[in-house]
């Protein structure tokens, strides 16, 4: 068994909850003006923990050394609505005047390290220009995703007309900055067998989970259970930088989660889960009482049907050591890969300046052209064989042949033989539920749980998230939709606990995705399935160009490529709950960029 469990004992309860500075005054003080104490329920009984009581410092920083203060700018260098990304000796901030007031964060986005500068500022937020996660100006917090930490936030004050910014060294180095949460030093009487949260799956929707309901003060035991090797991990950086190590992409370090209390139980299957007894199942036999369950276990690659599909050097990316070990071996090598996917169409990219041929197999006439339409999947498939990826379309593997053991050749139906001495399927996914089949769970004719609003599941205290579920997207009139990617399962994990804790939050995040190929990206935002027209803006040929997904009158989505911060600034339209008219974009009226428009 994986993981890292400490042995049942009787033992005194000590919790210690650390509360952010701007919840204090609401935590700390009842109606009458003294402390109030924090009430939680541990194991269905009502505890009651104390804060410490102490004022707070109106000096936030604790060694003096530590500091720097500088002057940044005249007031009147900028206006309402404007962004300066500023230096103040030993590290950057951004300052940003909203509203006729200055706010200053870190300025580079925590995820991947976007300079914010670039990005969109939009009704007290700034808006990633890569990816799309959001922050809040005034407090620095994550309020939409990918990413875990939030900005630091930093002193401004007003002299003499002049814009003062106080900051501490240390944070201007790490631009970056884990939201405060609850310690749950030592647990009384617990019993292996036994957890308040049991989270099956170690993605970003089970981290996310996690890390939200300690921020919010929850203080009982949290197991997650994972069937791989790791600790949670960049689970998209195994397609985009196939060379990388589970301790170079792990999204927390191992002292993490011991000093946060998440149990973490690798190598662990569950098997089955018996919802009126509120107990998992595991292959070994173990078995595990909850109090609250998440399901996020995202989905199961789908395999060839062929002969010769259980060969060796045939993969499916699914962990570290199998991107590391297709790079070893693809290395001057000849690759095939299956399916002009996401991961196949990364995979190949990543492969070309490292192996002797790559060819990609698609059943499809043009790679993407579901959710980037006919033109864009064309101008990327030109863009990938002028760095020599051969493409065979229209046709689809038939049969692997083997010499000694090893691949050799891919059969296609086509009848084409192709030289293969590494071979990697990316013909999609189904979700990993066959084990939810008799558990009462809510399961549509694909194989997803159906969740709500908010991410419940039809079963009292079970939630699902991530790539295995179907939920109502706001964005879509509440059309219930799977949305297999990075930012939603953050969002998914996120939205889950604070309704564990009977917030009653529902979701409304807007959809927004990435694909790196051959050091471009593009951008994705919105949700473009049944898109029946594409209007395109820019030059394809020269791959710097937007496309606008409409359906019928409406804009339903949007991607680009060299053309930021578009796709972001279309994200904070349509989260507003703004219509983008299919007018608009083809007479290259951009009106409704600045909320002139419907």
């Amino acid at each position: 068994m994986g993981g890292c469990f400490s042995k049942p004992k009787p033992v005194e309860v000590k919790i210690e909850v650390v509360i952010p500075e701007k919840e204090r005054s609401k935590e700390e003080m009842s109606p009458n003006g003294k402390a109030s104490p924090l009430i939680y329920k541990v194991n269905g009984t009502a505890r009651h923990y104390h804060l410490e009581e102490h004022p707070i410092a109106s000096n936030p920083y604790h060694n003096p050394k530590d500091v720097v203060e500088a002057s940044v700018c005249h007031v009147k260098d900028l206006e309402n609505g404007q962004m300066r990304e500023v230096d103040l000796g030993c590290g950057k901030a951004l300052l940003i005047k909203e509203s006729g007031e200055f706010h200053a964060v870190g300025h580079k986005c925590p995820h991947y390290g976007a300079p914010l500068v670039k990005g969109v500022l939009s009704k007290g937020r700034v808006r990633c220009p890569w990816h799309g996660a959001c922050f809040n100006i005034s407090t620095g917090d994550i309020e939409d995703f990918p990413g875990l930490d939030s900005l630091p936030r930093f002193q401004v004050k007003i002299e003499k007309e002049k814009v003062y910014i106080r900051a501490s060294k240390q944070t201007l180095q790490t631009q970056r900055r884990t939201k405060m949460m609850a310690k749950c030093i030592s647990l009384s009487n617990y019993n292996l067998s036994s957890t308040n949260v049991l989270i099956i799956g170690a993605g970003a929707a089970g981290l996310v989970c996690a890390e939200t309901l300690r921020q919010e003060g929850f203080s009982d035991r949290i197991v997650m259970c994972t069937m791989d090797r790791h600790l949670p991990y960049d689970r998209p950086k195994l397609s985009k930088s196939m060379d990388s190590h589970p301790e170079q992409i792990a999204l927390r370090p191992k002292e993490f989660f011991c000093t946060y209390d998440i149990e973490v139980l690798t190598e662990m299957q569950v098997a089955a889960v018996d919802v009126k007894s509120k107990i998992a199942v595991f292959k070994d036999g173990f078995k595990m009482e909850y109090n609250k369950l998440l399901i996020a276990t995202g989905s199961t690659p789908k395999t060839l049907s062929c002969k010769g599909k259980e060969m060796e050097n045939v993969f499916n990316i699914r962990t570290p050591e199998d991107a590391n070990r297709v790079v070893k071996l693809a290395t001057s090598k000849n690759v095939v890969i299956v399916g002009a996917s996401f991961l196949g169409m990364e995979v190949a990219a990543y492969l070309a300046e490292r192996a002797h041929s790559v060819s990609l197999v698609e059943l499809e006439h043009v790679p993407f052209k579901k959710f980037f339409g006919e033109r864009v999947g064309r101008a990327v498939m030109k863009m990938f064989e002028n760095n020599r990826v051969k493409f065979y379309m229209q046709t689809e593997v038939s049969e692997l042949r083997e010499q000694e053991g090893k691949l050799k050749e891919v059969v296609l139906k086509s009848g084409k033989v192709l030289r293969a001495d590494v071979c990697v399927v990316g013909i999609g996914a189904v979700p990993a539920t066959g084990f939810l089949k008799q558990s009462g769970i809510n399961i549509d004719s694909k194989g997803f749980i159906v969740v709500n609003k908010m991410m419940q599941t039809n079963i009292p205290g079970v939630f699902a998230a991530g790539d295995a579920v179907t939920f109502p997207l706001a964005l879509r009139n509440n059309k219930k939709v799977n949305v297999p990617h990075w930012q939603m399962a953050h969002m998914h994990g996120r939205i889950a606990a604070l309704n564990m804790l009977a917030h009653g939050t529902e979701i409304s995040t807007v959809p927004y995705l990435w694909t790196a190929m051959f050091g471009k990206s593009i951008r994705y935002a919105g949700h473009g399935e049944g898109f029946d027209d594409v209007v395109i803006q820019g030059d394809l040929d020269e791959l710097k160009f937007v496309a606008f997904y409409t359906k019928s009158d409406e804009v339903v989505a949007v991607a680009s490529m060299n053309y930021d911060p578009i796709v972001s600034k279309v994200a904070e339209v349509l989260a507003a709950g703004r219509t983008i008219r299919k007018r608009d974009v083809e007479t290259g009226d951009m009106s409704w960029l600045t909320g002139k428009g419907t």
